[in-house]
């Protein structure tokens, strides 16, 4: 039998809890997302309250989170995670915490894309391509939105990550069409000699730069998981798995039995709520994107800080409606340090909570690598079994 009925694991996307013992790699030396927030709003300017009980300030730091410092007793078991995947993307994140580390590096173009590959996406649409860099996804809309709007050119752009980005004034580029290029995109850079991590499709509506403004039509088109997957596992086991959020885009579907688009970081908490308070059982793995595709790109060290306290918030709700017979966790994929330089995913340890009511807390989970453990953790508590890669900290929640 299970030790727990239901696992709720919430990722923070982009959260990242201070540089990775590999950050230099990445050029990351330095970043510390959690610690830089707090240290843009300084001891008292924010507050944290229901993650710091459950421990989040006790988490082994060099120095103490501004304004989340440790707690004598907290009520969860925390720690933290290293990656050991070959890049920071969300999609590696993810894929290695459910027992699938990404060895192989993704296809990266901080130059801008191949003429080629450029010239497929213009025979496919019919549509010219513009831009083709690297470039922020609000200042893209800024500087070519306008144009877009006067030419129905598609503004295709990349990052530091493995992504392809087509953004799409709906006006001119019907949401229908926008997916249909962007899965065109998809399914002719799988391969080499692209392998691009994802495809996004980047919708907004307005009329002049003055109001574009991104939708919550945003889709995400993963690669197809290269070997089974910690969801597949579950659920070729009989455990019911649910995605929110883009847990669906990220693992293509695969392994998910059911799950639900979301708007935003509220309504992604209100769906995991509204699943603790139902019937449903198995593993419900959720994803809150705002805190990277809102504030971490974009260097808003105000914004993140206030959608972590409006996260807390709600943390306090789900704590509410958490069940003896349930185990929470919480970590994040990377980070996205606001106050660091540049725009794209920081090399970082991510903070891990685990909290059931039916547990004692007040225990140290220690560093964790890979991001795996967390997979391993629940596949132990229903009583399937893994590929051998993390190991389980279930025996540590005592």
């Amino acid at each position: 039998m299970p030790k727990f009925d239901r696992v709720i694991a919430i990722v923070t996307d982009s959260i990242g809890i201070g540089e990775a013992p590999d950050a230099a790699k990445f050029h990351d030396t330095g970043a510390d997302t959690l610690g830089h927030i707090g240290a843009h709003f300084g001891e008292t300017g924010w507050a944290l309250p229901n993650w710091q009980r459950l421990g989040l300030g006790n988490i082994q730091r060099p120095t103490p989170i501004p304004g989340v410092p440790a707690v004598p007793a907290p009520i969860g078991y925390f720690g933290k995670m290293a990656e050991i995947s070959a890049g920071k993307d969300s999609m590696d994140g993810h894929w290695e915490m459910m027992g699938l580390p990404v060895t192989e590096p993704l296809g990266f173009f901080p130059n801008g894309f191949p003429a080629e590959l450029i010239q497929q996406l213009e025979d496919f649409s019919g549509r010219k391509v513009i831009v083709n860099q690297p470039y922020s996804g609000t200042e893209v809309i800024n500087d070519y939105g306008e144009r877009q709007l006067q030419t129905g050119e598609l503004i295709v752009y990349t990052s530091g990550d493995s992504v392809l980005q087509i953004a799409a004034n709906t006006a001119v580029i019907p949401l229908a069409e926008l997916y249909k290029i962007c899965e065109y995109a998809r399914k002719i850079t799988t391969g080499a000699p692209y392998r691009i991590g994802r495809i996004i499709a980047r919708p907004y509506v307005g009329t002049n730069k003055a109001n574009f403004t991104r939708t919550s039509d945003r889709h995400d088109y993963a690669l197809l998981p290269t070997a089974e997957t910690d969801l597949d596992r579950l659920q070729a086991a009989g455990v019911a798995t649910y995605g929110v959020g883009k847990i669906n885009d990220i693992f293509s579907g695969q392994g998910l039995a059911d799950g639900v688009h979301t708007v935003s970081n509220s309504d992604g908490m209100d769906q995991t709520i509204a699943a603790v308070q139902s019937a449903r059982t198995g593993f419900i793995f959720t994803n809150l994107v705002d805190f990277d595709a809102m504030y971490g790109h974009r260097r808003n060290p105000q914004g993140d800080g206030e959608a972590l306290m409006a996260f807390d918030r709600q943390l306090g709700d789900l704590l509410a409606a958490i069940q003896p017979s349930d185990l929470l966790l919480i970590t994040s994929d990377h980070g996205n340090d606001p106050g660091f330089t540049g725009t794209d995913h920081t090399r970082e340890y991510v903070p891990l909570i685990a909290y059931s009511p039916s547990l004692p807390g007040n225990g140290d989970l220690g560093v964790r690598s890979p991001f795996a453990d967390l997979g391993a953790t629940v596949l132990e508590n229903f009583g399937v079994a893994g590929n051998g890669v993390g190991q389980s900290f279930l025996g540590l929640l005592k």
